[in-house]
């Protein structure tokens, strides 16, 4: 595999990092994670394509930019991939063409060839999409449980509109898998939160989908204000200081969810992912050291092996980068430390992780984590 990496930032092109040996006309895949104002301008996509003529291009809105250990807004951020040994195969769809979330995952997974797949990464729209639907609609039609990863396309803090494309202008709605094969490629995956737990463990009694009303037969938002406090206030942007802990049957891991807007008229809670009734719930508080070493942790996950892994694509939530601010860049820092200087890496904020729990396991919609996917071809 080799790598070429560039960043449009201050309005220019700079050349970030390039295997001296790559090939341009040989390349099968650009990554281009940018802000919403700048991967929509036509002028990017027109560079990328003279620049890449056979690659497939794919495009994501982001709430922040990745490359290296920094971490930028108003930019974007290149990563050119040429497989030696290996193929991709790129399929979209828009959220329109199918009746829900659900088939649209479905849809994208039968499109791809299953013979020889190795991974599936995802970039979805992260405006219209239900990400657990979504999900679901992937491990449907994925009986050998091929690792899926990605991420939602992210809009700053604005939550506004996000963007995605596969070999065209960004624009809204757009959903992309990119399919991995052949045996030379290996591709790991890694996620953790860091958030901590506190209060009891409670039990969902009434949600639909991703709103929820009660908890324990009680309003949940109340409940919610009882614990946040002083903070309850200054709801929902504080929200994303107290998500939720979701426990997942059969395994010891669970999930995070984001707050994305209360209704005080019906006593509810929306969040980024589905909570069904009958689940197990704790609050969440932020811990700025345990968060950095989530990053740690979710690298040391995804190394592949002894050998040094060639590209890390890493997808962390908005609500991580709100939460640690000025300090953002130390939980690149964190993975970068864990990857050491010989894997390229590149990524995005999001408004949602995709990966499995566990090695073997399906995919999952997360919250507030540091996901990470490792690519290397041998």
């Amino acid at each position: 595999m080799k790598i070429r990496q560039h960043h449009f930032v201050n309005k220019g092109w700079v050349n970030y990092f390039a295997d001296p040996e790559f090939n341009t006309e040989k390349c099968q895949l650009v990554l281009a994670f940018g802000a919403p104002q700048l991967i929509t301008d036509p002028g990017i996509y027109d560079y990328l394509k003279v620049g890449y003529p056979n690659a497939n291009i794919v495009f994501a809105s982001t709430a922040g930019e990745i490359i290296g250990s920094d971490v930028y807004d108003d930019s974007i951020v290149v990563t050119a991939i040429e497989l030696e040994k290996s193929t991709i195969s790129c399929t979209a769809t828009h959220v329109n063409e199918q009746a829900n979330s659900a088939e649209t995952g479905t849809f994208l997974m039968s499109q791809l060839d299953k013979k020889g797949l190795n991974c599936v990464f995802i970039i979805s729209d992260g405006t219209f999409i239900n990400g657990s639907e979504l999900v679901d609609g992937f491990n449907q039609d994925n009986p050998d449980k091929v690792p899926v990863t990605g991420g939602l396309a992210g809009d700053a803090a604005r939550f506004s509109s996000t963007f995605t494309s596969l070999n065209a202008v960004p624009a809204q709605g757009n959903v992309i898998a990119i399919g991995f094969y052949g045996d030379s490629l290996r591709i790991n995956h890694g996620s953790c939160g860091g958030w901590e737990e506190f209060g009891p463990q409670r039990t969902i009694t009434k949600s639909d989908k991703n709103v929820l009303f009660e908890i324990d037969g009680k309003s949940a938002l109340d409940l919610y204000k009882e614990y946040l406090g002083e903070y309850a206030k200054e709801l929902p942007g504080s929200a994303l200081l107290f998500p939720l802990s979701l426990s997942i049957d059969g395994s010891d891991k669970k999930l995070v969810r984001t707050i994305l807007n209360v209704n005080e008229d019906e006593k509810s809670m929306t969040f980024a992912g589905n909570l069904p009734e009958g689940s197990k719930v704790r609050l969440m508080k932020a811990n700025f050291e345990k968060l950095i070493d989530a990053s740690s942790s979710a690298a040391t996950d995804s190394i592949i092996g002894p050998e040094e892994a060639d590209l890390a694509i890493l997808v962390s939530c908005v609500g991580r980068k709100l939460v640690l601010n000025d300090r953002t860049d130390e939980e690149l820092i964190a993975a970068k430390n864990i990857f050491g200087d010989k894997t390229s890496m590149a990524g995005f904020y999001s408004y949602g992780e995709l990966s499995p729990l566990n090695k073997g396991s399906n995919c999952e919609l997360h919250n507030q984590t540091m996901t990470i996917t490792t690519f290397t071809e041998r």
